[in-house]
């Protein structure tokens, strides 16, 4: 091809099979990138966006992409990705003319489209390449307008696409290279047809480029039926990033929330992304932080995508330092330096761990990724453990049982009190035993023989003594009657 580089590299190639693993000995100097043949309007973005050295999946995914060789790349989150195959669709572009769009990046979640977008908007931004956005959950209307403006570049959720494919407004015959972003999510079960169907329309001959964090065998094979040839980069895809700490607190599922908000008070927390399995907990748990004094916001699936773009653009400019999410967002979420991510609830598989914890640490930064542990939750957790080929730690706080159900109990009542004010009410604790909600057998939760009263009751519990507790709403309206005839 006449825009393929012409260059020079000390490499060294392993072939096994269809992987080829090509170590770069990159130059360490401003003037990096400029060894891979870059053109001046990309080597200026670079420079000015504040690159200096390529990150490893980019010195072993670029030099490939640029000869037009199809490409598998393999790495965890926040490892520079994006930058790997953007730096060759923009240099072909350059070079190159045809019919508009000729780059197609197919992405999971709208989080990450509009990611992708702001950095190649950012790359690109000394050249005249233009990209749009293509997804759901917003008006067609101005996303119509943009394709008939025939963009270089679209960037587009499956299902969006397929209903613009199927109205006639989008048409991707001029498509030179096609791009699948976290490509074991696309390549899942639900997402395949959706898939099959739009490569179905493209032009036979284009380059293909898949990246993804994770990459089951299963789901390999799968790409490998859309790769030609392809070459590999595997960057230790099944192990957690070396600059993120790892821990597990075990605790009863009614104490997760006061050891959150204790986790958030200490001294080395700035930002936090915090992660449940469901989107009305998340939305309640956001609430519960904003009143205990958090500027927490929750980015669950309900939301409108205007709510949640507010939600992300606030969590960015520093507005808010909380994060409550469902698993739906940890694709599309890239923001520097946060400084915990914390699993409220056990992600359902090692890769929704993989991909949870990979929001922090991100560019080569420290970050603790932190997991809430439930007697039930074991077994997931050893799941996770055997993936990653590591044991995580267990951090145990028993001096602090006592002051964590103190906690508790306030966190209780200022809930009922829907007011997040200082919390008064003291109690006793229990030792983890590893039952959920930490009750002893035949008590209600949090219920001690003979403990004083000070804290909120549903009704007389078995085993307490009489005139020790404050008297239930039954008791009361049956004093207020006297007694039965």
């Amino acid at each position: 091809m006449g825009w393929e580089l012409r260059r020079e590299m000390r490499r060294s190639n392993t072939v096994t099979g269809n992987l080829i693993t090509t170590t770069i000995r990159s130059p360490r100097s401003k003037d990096a990138f400029a060894s891979f043949g870059l053109g001046k309007s990309l080597l200026r973005a670079i420079s000015e966006a504040g690159f200096q050295t390529p990150r490893p999946i980019q010195a072993k995914a670029i030099p490939e992409a640029l000869t037009g060789r199809d490409v598998l790349g393999l790495a965890q989150t926040g490892t520079g990705k994006t930058a790997a195959f953007a730096l060759p669709i923009l240099e072909r572009l350059i070079a190159t003319r045809g019919r508009n769009p000729r780059a197609l990046i197919l992405a999971p979640t709208r989080e990450l489209a509009i990611q992708i977008h702001r950095e190649i908007e950012l790359l690109a931004k000394f050249t005249q390449i233009r990209a749009i956005t293509v997804f759901g959950g917003v008006a067609a209307g101005p996303q119509i307008k943009n394709l008939r403006r025939r963009p270089d570049i679209v960037i587009a959720c499956p299902g969006r696409l397929l209903d613009l494919m199927g109205s006639g407004d989008a048409h991707l015959d001029g498509v030179q290279v096609v791009v699948l972003d976290e490509a074991d999510h696309m390549l899942d079960m639900g997402f395949l047809p959706d898939i099959k169907r739009i490569l179905a329309k493209l032009p036979p001959r284009r380059q293909n480029l898949l990246f993804s964090a994770t990459m089951p065998r299963e789901i390999r094979s799968l790409a490998n039926g859309l790769l030609h040839d392809p070459h590999t980069v595997e960057l230790a895809t099944a192990m957690p990033l070396e600059t993120i700490e790892h821990a597990l607190y075990p605790v009863d599922q009614n104490r997760k929330s006061a050891l959150l908000r204790r986790l958030l008070a200490a001294d080395d927390f700035k930002s936090a992304i915090v992660f449940l399995r469901t989107k009305h907990r998340a939305k309640r748990l956001a609430q519960e932080l904003d009143r205990a004094g958090h500027r927490a916001i929750a980015l669950q699936g309900n939301m409108s995508q205007g709510q949640r773009q507010r939600a992300m653009d606030g969590f960015r400019d520093g507005t808010f330092d909380v994060l409550v999410a469902t698993d739906i967002a940890a694709r599309g979420i890239d923001v520097a330096k946060v400084s915990h991510v914390i699993n409220f609830d056990v992600p359902g598989t090692p890769e929704a761990y993989t991909h949870r914890i990979g929001r922090t640490g991100r560019a080569e930064c420290s970050g603790k990724a932190y997991t809430f542990v439930t007697h039930e939750d074991f077994p997931a957790i050893k799941a996770i453990e055997k993936k990653l080929k590591m044991e995580i730690p267990r951090i145990r706080r028993r001096a602090d049982e006592k002051e964590l159900e103190a906690d508790t109990q306030a966190g209780s009542l200022d809930r009922r009190n829907n007011t997040g004010g200082p919390r008064t009410s003291k109690g006793s604790g229990r030792p983890w035993k590893g039952r959920s909600g930490g009750a002893a057998k035949g008590r209600s939760s949090g219920a001690a023989k003979g403990r004083s009263s000070g804290s909120a009751r549903r009704g007389p519990t078995s085993g307490s003594a009489s005139g020790t507790r404050t008297p239930s709403k039954n008791n009361r309206k049956r004093r207020r009657m006297g007694p039965k005839a």
